[in-house]
This record gives structure tokens, C-alpha cells and sequence, in this order.
């Protein structure tokens, strides 16, 4: 009896254990099993990127770039105040991921590791993927090292820098918007002392700075006053910027505003972030940068005060006219490294990843979200509603660092109708191209640039900040110019006249 329950019991487990496995090894049989699909057909790709918004990107949109590209995303995202720190350090600790973006003003940091063949080369391998194949060979050739590619760029235009003004103020004090410097220094010295806000109080600023002299106020304030864009090539040589007499008119003008405290005097302690923060609170009324970051200044001023509005400015007319400084049509590269890529297959599954992002159905979730939710589609185009932009600017627009090539990327569909702000910056960034002011250097190698310069420039961005706060004179600015000079400077301009001459003018 208790025998006869045994062989029962046996019997009935091995039809259990057959309707269980049954299935299994069918699927095998037809490809692949669950688990033998999640463990080949994914695989992880570790990427630092950069943060240039509160928060990161819809974890849904995350998991559903995921799914169409079929890989694990192991994204580090760094807020971009301090990314270039955490970035040097990863890369002087050798502790990379398999990608890593490097910021276009942060490239000849990395140039002696491109060298050191820290990085692979990507270029021979552009032409086996679809949108790969077909990035701007202009473009591709401005980020080359030695003629050869490293990296995948994100796009940007020439110039969208311009002038970002709290109009409601402009409308409070009967002020035009600004079209000359000496209209900006009124403006933003009314904006200072006539009580813009109308809170009886002198609580407000006109002008609001951080601590980045390309980024921040400085240079877009000195390209309006016609300081060349790094440099100057005049008669067969080549003129540091920091040496001309309208450098030195923008520190003079910086400087006013310093003393008559026109602008914050923590400029050059204040992060980005507390920049912003001024700004949208209320408490300064001129913003200088990039004009696209309008409609998000506008949403979080207007939730702290709902009268608040905003408009662009990007023709300010100086000594010579209109003038802006203009870098190269890419913001950045991903460069994909040689110690977390081991082989040539696993860098074509990571070039497979981005050439992917550039299809249709993954790259308009990138830059739009999901239909419904963050866009409306009317006749085969996109309509961005006012009523999402801020849903947009948190849980997608923080992916846009992630793109390559967006700008010419034709997969990418139409915009019928945008929010009124983000139209207007795209109208003044393309009206830029009319006045750009070139840097004569990008397509020249300089060795001595590339090995010292991140420890020369930080001699003139001292003196600079130094000047304007009063603590040198005209005498000890050029003593700092001497001091450049000698540290390697001269070598600087002696290999670009070589680059471009051949030989030394």
C-alpha cells in the first residue's frame, strides 16, 4: 500500500516536472528561452553623462528607450555645474564606464589620454552603421585628433547666446528693451536702483553672474564689444584675446558694474544653479547665455511669481557692430573607452546602441516623450502644448544630452507649433549666424595648448576675476599676460602660426 502511494507520488512529480520543463525546452527549440534571452540579448552599456536639469529623465522613457534598443542603460548622470570634476577625476583614476562624455570646452583636457590610446577610434567603424555612416563629415573632421575620430558629437548651433530679460520689469520702469551696451548698462542699473518689483525695497539686481567666464556673462558681454573669440590672426600672427583693447573694455565695463554692485558680488563663487536661482526668485532682472534655457527660466519664475515674463535680446550693437562669439557645431563627443571596451565586438555593440538612438521611434521619444502625455501629433507633426512644457522639461528634456547629432538628424519629426519662448530663441539663434565671430585656432593642433593649457588659462582667468574686483591693476593684468607668456604662451602662438603657415612668421 505505502509502496503503490510512493510510485503514484513519483508518477504524478514527473508529469509535473514534464508540464513545467515541456514548455522550456519548446521555446528553446523555437529560439530562446526567457532567461537565455535577458542574459545574451542585453547588454549593460555604462555611460557618464551630464545633468543640466534638477532632475533625471522619466524612468518610463528610460525603460522604454531600453526595450527598443535592446540593451541595459547604466547611466551616471552628473549635474554639469561639477561634471568636468567628476569627469577628470574618472579619467585621471582610470575608472571610466565603456562611454564618457566630454564637454567641447573640456576636449584638450583629454587630448594626451586620446594620445595614450586611452580611447578607441572610432572612424573606421562610422561606415557599418546606417546614421552613423551619414554624420557631417565637416563636423567629424573639427573634433579630430591628429585626423582621426574618437568621438560621437552632440549638435548644437553656432551661437544661441544672447540676452534673457524679465520684460515685466522693462514694462514696470517704461524701459525698451535694450539694442546698444550703453542701453544694457541703463537697463540693468535700473533694474538695480528704481525697484523694479515694487516692493519699496532696493532688494533687486540687475545683472546676475556664476563663475565661468565662457559660459557665464563674460564672454558674450566681450564678443559684443568685439573681443576676438580666443583668438585673432593679424598680420601673420596669432593674438590671444586677453591681449586686445577690447578685452580689456569688457573688464572695464564688468568691473563698473562690480563696483556700483549693479551685478552679484559673489560672481565668481556662484555656481550655475544659484545664478539660476537668483534670477528666477526675482532678485536679478538680466540673465546672459544661452537663450534656449528661456522657456525653462520662464516656468520656474512664473511659479514663484506668476507676473513674471520673460524676453530674448540677441542683437546688442558695440563698437563694431553686431558681434557673437560662435564655437564649432558640437557641444561635446562620447568617447568610448579602451579599458571597458575589451573588444572590437563589444565597441560595435555600444556604436550599435547610438546608432540605434537615432532611429525614428527611439530618437522622437528622446527629444518629444510619449504621444499624449508630453505631445499631441496633428497632421504627421509635433504639437509641444504650453500646458506640458514643464511636464516635458522634467521628465524628458534632461535626455537631449544623450542625443547625437540631433540637429541634422532627418528622422527626427517636424515641430508645427512650439511654446511661443522656444520659438523665439530658435528665430534669434539663427539670426546669430548673421554676425558670428569665428575662432581662427579650431582646425590648428598646438602640442604646448594641449599639454598646458588648462594651467596657462588658469592664469588669466585669475587675473581676470582679479581686475575686475580691483584687487590688480592695469599694471598687474599685464604682468599675469607676461607671466603666460613665459609658462608657454609664445610657444602657443609660434606652433599655430606653424599649423597654419608651415613655418614660423
Amino acid at each position: 500500500m505505502f509502496r503503490q502511494f510512493l510510485c503514484r507520488r513519483a508518477t504524478l512529480c514527473c508529469c509535473l516536472f514534464f508540464m513545467l520543463v515541456f514548455p522550456m525546452l519548446s521555446a528553446c527549440s523555437d529560439g530562446k528561452s526567457a532567461g537565455s534571452v535577458l542574459q545574451e540579448a542585453r547588454p549593460s552599456i555604462s555611460i557618464l553623462a551630464p545633468l543640466h536639469f534638477p532632475q533625471q529623465p522619466s524612468k518610463k522613457i528610460m525603460a522604454e528607450i531600453e526595450r527598443l534598443t535592446g540593451v541595459e542603460l547604466d547611466i551616471t548622470w552628473v549635474p554639469e555645474g561639477v561634471y568636468t570634476d567628476k569627469m577628470n577625476t574618472a579619467l585621471t583614476t582610470n575608472s571610466l564606464g565603456k562611454v564618457t562624455f566630454v564637454k567641447f570646452s573640456d576636449y584638450n583636457l583629454v587630448k594626451n589620454a586620446i594620445r595614450s590610446e586611452a580611447f578607441w577610434e572610432i572612424g573606421p567603424y562610422l561606415q557599418e552603421f546606417p546614421n552613423l555612416k551619414a554624420l557631417d563629415p565637416a563636423i567629424l573632421k573639427q573634433t579630430a585628433v591628429d585626423g582621426k575620430i574618437y568621438g560621437l558629437y552632440t549638435e548644437r548651433p553656432s551661437s544661441r547666446q544672447g540676452v534673457i530679460i524679465r520684460k515685466d520689469w522693462l514694462d514696470t520702469l517704461h524701459l525698451s528693451n535694450p539694442q546698444t551696451l550703453d542701453d544694457l548698462y541703463e537697463v540693468m542699473r535700473q533694474f538695480t536702483y528704481n525697484d523694479p518689483d515694487q516692493n519699496g525695497k532696493q532688494d533687486t539686481l540687475g545683472l546676475v553672474d556664476r563663475n565661468d567666464l565662457v559660459y557665464g556673462v563674460f564672454k558674450t558681454l566681450s564678443s559684443y564689444f568685439g573681443t576676438p573669440n580666443n583668438w585673432k590672426l593679424e598680420n601673420h600672427q596669432f593674438v590671444p584675446e586677453f591681449v586686445t583693447a577690447e578685452y580689456m573694455n569688457t573688464m572695464n565695463f564688468m568691473k563698473k558694474l562690480y563696483d556700483e554692485k549693479i551685478i552679484n558680488q559673489d560672481f565668481a563663487l556662484t555656481s550655475k544653479e544659484v545664478q539660476r536661482d537668483k534670477f528666477i526668485n526675482g532678485i536679478a532682472g538680466v540673465f546672459i547665455g544661452s537663450m534656449t534655457d528661456v522657456q525653462r527660466l520662464s516656468i520656474e519664475a512664473q511659479a514663484y511669481n506668476p507676473k513674471a515674463e520673460l524676453t530674448l535680446i540677441n542683437r546688442i550693437e558695440g563698437p563694431d557692430g553686431y558681434k557673437v562669439w560662435s564655437i564649432p557645431n558640437y557641444n561635446g563627443l562620447y568617447l568610448f573607452s579602451k579599458k571597458s571596451i575589451a573588444t572590437e565586438e563589444e565597441l560595435r555593440q555600444v556604436l550599435g546602441f547610438f546608432d540605434r538612438t537615432m532611429d525614428k521611434d527611439v530618437a522622437n521619444i528622446m527629444m518629444y516623450g510619449f504621444e499624449g502625455r508630453h505631445y499631441k501629433l496633428e497632421g504627421g507633426k509635433i504639437i509641444l502644448p504650453e500646458e506640458t512644457s514643464q511636464l516635458r522639461v522634467q521628465e524628458v528634456n534632461p535626455l537631449y544630452a544623450l542625443m547625437i547629432a540631433d540637429i541634422s538628424n532627418k528622422n527626427i519629426m517636424e515641430v508645427a507649433q512650439k511654446e511661443q519662448l522656444t520659438t523665439l530663441a530658435d528665430q534669434l539663434s539663427k539670426d546669430n549666424e548673421s554676425f558670428l565671430v569665428d575662432d581662427p585656432t579650431v582646425s590648428l593642433s598646438s602640442s604646448t595648448f594641449d599639454e598646458k593649457n588648462m594651467e596657462l588659462s588658469t592664469i588669466i582667468v585669475d587675473a581676470t576675476y582679479n581686475y575686475i574686483l580691483g584687487n590688480i591693476t592695469v599694471e598687474g593684468f599685464q604682468q599675469e599676460v607676461e607671466k603666460w607668456r613665459a609658462r608657454g604662451g609664445n610657444l602657443i602662438i609660434k606652433e599655430y602660426a606653424e599649423a597654419e603657415f608651415g613655418t614660423e612668421k
